[in-house]
């Protein structure tokens, strides 16, 4: 554990301090973002199985697939931009 000098934090001032926070908060921000594309992960895995027992149900509801086809194109999407969002704003984190 190495702890700076009291006298020398004193001197630093809040904004210095919260300079020292922003790496953390920046991959605490990252991990925040990557923990909600893997609840849409699992949305897209459970759209996509009930698609697949739409399809293979008789007689076949067309509306619904169409309607599930629809949220799965939408919960990609979202992947899409979340992904895109990381890249962007966490290029080095």
């Amino acid at each position: 554990m190495k702890l700076t000098p009291y006298a020398d934090l004193l001197k630093m001032g809040k904004e210095a301090l919260e300079a020292i926070k922003a790496p953390l908060r920046a991959r605490e921000m990252k991990k925040q973002a990557e923990l909600e594309m893997l609840k849409i992960e699992g949305k897209q895995v459970e759209l996509q199985a009930k698609l697949d027992e739409l399809a293979s149900a008789y007689p076949v509801n067309f509306a619904a697939i169409i309607e599930t086809g629809d949220e799965l194109a939408l919960i990609e999407r979202r992947m899409k931009q979340y992904d895109d969002i990381i890249k962007q704003m966490f290029p080095e984190v």
